[in-house]
């Protein structure tokens, strides 16, 4: 199988964990890494993260390419985003005109950046996931499958995450939304350095479910975007959801 190539955009502190799981994975090459800062930039990924690595992987900015000269210069097959909602505006449609499939982590999109997204699944594979970790997926489509065999049962919805997070988060949200809850019943709890805690409570009248998702560490979101990269990578054209992805595996007996 030809070895599939990976542009990063955004080198926080989870696009540097997703670029370590990245260059972890033998099936697939770290070409480089756009962000806007001019710091470490042709700075190499793996020497700066302290990994040994043949891949390129050369941290630029985006001064210094437009998306069109970059994905000329150095082509990919998928472009994973962990940068900023205005992110879109840079790389879509040059990627969506090459074809280069593209998966976004972002945690919210106003309306015209959806719509963005719309038009650029015309011409590519684009998946977009507020919360892209399998786990957290995995728990979102469970309670969407339990929520069908009972709709009348109580739903709670708590998210905890670190201290400094203003308002609900985004995948808490979203969560309240795919279940029919309305945002503001939402219940948040700040502390530490939380990195992301989601629980729904099913309240019934002799038994309770809770399904749980906690991130351990960021590196979870790196394997979630790689999945998300492998399983899109033959899709035809159009706006995918991880659920999308995952439901096949509900109905597989293997």
């Amino acid at each position: 199988m030809k070895m599939m190539k990976v542009g990063l955009i955004g080198f926080g502190r989870t696009g540097k964990a997703v670029a370590s799981v990245i260059l972890d994975n033998p099936d697939i090459c770290l070409e480089w890494v756009m962000r806007k800062s001019h710091i470490l930039e042709h700075r190499s990924v793996p020497e700066f993260l302290g990994i040994e690595s043949r891949e390129p992987g050369f941290i630029h900015s985006i001064d210094e390419f437009t998306a069109e000269g970059l994905l000329d210069h150095l082509p990919v097959d998928v472009i994973i985003d962990f940068s900023s909602a205005t992110g879109i505006h840079y790389y879509g449609k040059a990627a969506a005109d090459q074809g280069v499939t593209i998966v976004s982590a972002i945690s919210h999109y106003e309306q015209s950046e959806i719509e963005v997204l719309h038009t650029l699944a015309e011409k590519t594979r684009v998946l977009w996931s507020p919360n892209i970790t399998v786990g957290i997926n995995f728990m979102i489509t469970a309670a969407k499958v339990l929520r069908r065999i009972t709709p009348d049962t109580d739903i709670e919805i708590i998210e905890e995450h670190f201290k400094g997070k203003t308002g609900a988060s985004g995948t808490a949200l979203r969560i309240a939304s795919e279940l029919n809850v309305e945002a503001c019943e939402v219940r948040s709890i700040r502390a530490g350095g939380i990195i992301g805690t989601h629980e729904i409570l099913f309240g019934f009248p002799f038994q309770t479910v809770r399904l749980r998702h906690e991130s351990i560490s960021r590196e979870a979101f790196g394997k979630g975007a790689m999945f998300a990269a492998e399983h899109l990578i033959d899709k035809p054209n159009g706006l995918y959801r991880m659920e999308d992805l995952m439901l096949p595996y509900f109905g597989s007996s293997e």
